[in-house]
């Protein structure tokens, strides 16, 4: 028999209790959140301190996001032997510790061990933090928790890069790391002051050592395949078939070997519930499209467009802003709303989004380009809010860790999956639109109609490679403008697929994830 430590009842929290629990929670959770895109634009700067190659670099990237997706699934696990509090504060502190050590690297090698324990660490932590909340928060105002959490999430990463290279060009690169110590250990203090009497019931279950291995050989080789798909030409490259290959193998073994476990590391009986099932079938398709996008937009600003990347960042930034003001005042009011309707009004928002960008070109202005995302942001909030009560509607607070960790394993995996196959896709459709664009330059045309013009593009010089290369400028242009826009329209398409999704969920949008109307 399992030896188990039962909790004292918790009830929710109120007052200054609640203020402080829900700023140090949200504060843990940025720092996190944050250290999953800060490093992204100090690649070469790290690279060049520690002399290596740029690309040897990008290992600082991969080596934290894998760490990180391999320990979501495990929130559940984690929480039930240590307890919620505890578990949250021991990432929190870990993180802190590694990321102390991260800056203090002096070669590759040690940073990479330091950013892959770190990652390992920090994987839990945003989980647990959903999960804390919602257990501190009154039914009815769970939806202002996951307006908080959620706003959160999403800044951090909008921010990572612009802090991430100011740091860089002010401080020094050790500074991405050891600004965590200070905002992690406040953190870590003023959760422990309010939240260590409000221990979840422990229970000392067995390891499964079978289920870890098939775990971490399963989304390990899942992740290093959507990080290095682009760069190694997908399956036309051995590494990359052979990982693929051990992806499906283990995954597969995994999903029939947690099915049948007596005590299974990650509990997928949650799919048996209909409203987590199908919200998270809408947030991974969601999320596939939000962050195909969101890697898209600046992209095409700076190859199609000719933007600088401050001034890209300065067009993406309206839909962070937007998020930001919204969020909160949404889940504020989310027990008085229809979930169903919100969500698909904010799905409709997003995909008008879509379709709106797919049909810009390089030569809109500053104010078209931003514009949407400006009312993107309008559509983000009142898509995800509601939907993270739909999917927590149903879980009580034994399983809302595991619940909540798959959620965010699966969520996470779904914007890589989207930032690679758009990467992939984008690249693939540019090629396409390049050749069919050069025939119609080139193909059945009377070369004596193109001297007057080549001779006009080449500045009366006579210089026809000059005028070549500058038809090849525009061709390109306007390849990646066609590419663009063709996965824009596949983008607009999912997100009105979400809507039929959303729909096959059930009322009422009560239990554990609180509060939301029917």
């Amino acid at each position: 028999m399992n030896a188990r430590v039962e909790s004292p009842a918790r009830t929710p929290l109120a007052g200054s209790e609640l203020v402080i629990a829900t700023i140090a929670i949200s504060l843990a959770t940025f720092m996190e959140v944050l250290d999953m895109t800060i490093v992204n634009v100090s690649v070469p700067a790290i690279s060049g301190t520690l002399g290596v190659s740029p690309t040897e670099g990008t290992w600082t990237i991969t080596t934290y996001s894998l760490a990180a997706a391999i320990m979501q699934p495990l929130t559940g696990w984690l929480a039930r032997r240590f307890g919620e509090v505890r578990t949250f504060m021991a990432s929190t502190l870990l993180f802190v510790i590694f990321s102390a050590l991260c800056g203090l690297a002096t070669t590759m090698p040690m940073l990479v061990v330091c950013r892959l324990m770190q990652g390992a660490v920090s994987g839990s932590m945003a989980p647990m933090a959903q999960a804390l909340l919602m257990s501190s928060y009154r039914p009815e105002k769970r939806g202002m928790a996951m307006g908080i959490w959620g706003m959160v999430v999403f800044m951090a990463p909008i921010f990572g890069p612009i802090l991430g290279g100011w740091i860089t060009d002010n401080l020094s690169w050790p500074w991405l790391f050891y600004i965590n110590v200070p905002v992690g250990l406040l953190a870590a203090f003023a959760t422990w002051s309010v939240l260590r009497k409000r221990e979840t019931a422990r229970s000392k279950v067995p390891v499964d050592i079978t289920g870890i291995l098939l775990l971490f050989a399963g989304v390990g080789a899942l992740q290093f395949m959507l990080d290095n798909g682009n760069e190694k030409d997908w399956f036309s490259s051995g590494l990359i078939v052979a990982v693929a290959v051990i992806a499906v193998v283990c995954l597969t073994l995994l999903i029939a070997w947690e099915l049948t476990a007596k005590q299974p590391l990650i509990d997928l009986h949650l799919f048996q519930i209909r409203n987590f099932t199908t919200g998270i079938g809408t947030l991974c398709l969601g999320f596939i499209s939000f962050m195909g996008a969101t890697i898209l937009f600046p992209l095409f600003l700076q190859t199609a467009a000719n933007y600088t990347a401050t001034w890209a960042g300065l067009a993406t930034s309206p839909v962070g802003i937007v998020a930001l003001l919204l969020m909160p005042l949404v889940g504020a009011t989310l027990h008085k709303m229809n979930l169903r309707i919100v969500s698909s009004v904010g799905l409709a928002t997003l995909a008008f989004c879509m379709y709106w960008y797919s049909t810009l070109n390089a030569t809109a202005s500053f104010t078209q380009l931003a514009m949407p995302r400006l009312i993107q942001g309008i559509g983000l909030a009142f898509f995800f809010m509601p939907l993270q009560q739909i999917i927590f509607s149903k879980i009580d607070s034994a399983h809302m860790a595991s619940a909540a960790g798959l959620a965010s394993f699966l969520r996470n995996t779904a914007g890589s999956m989207g930032t690679a196959i758009s990467i992939w896709l984008w690249n693939a459709r540019t090629d396409f639109h390049h050749v069919v664009l050069t025939q119609h330059v080139v193909a059945g045309a009377n070369w004596d109609n193109w001297s007057t013009p080549l001779g006009v593009l080449g500045g009366g010089s006579g210089s026809d490679s000059a005028a070549l290369r500058y038809t090849e400028g525009i061709i390109q242009q306007q390849a990646l403008t066609l590419a663009t826009s063709d996965l824009y329209q596949l983008y607009s398409l999912l997100l009105i697929i979400c809507i039929g999704f959303i729909w096959l969920s059930r009322p009422p949008f009560r239990g554990g994830g609180g509060g939301g109307a029917h």
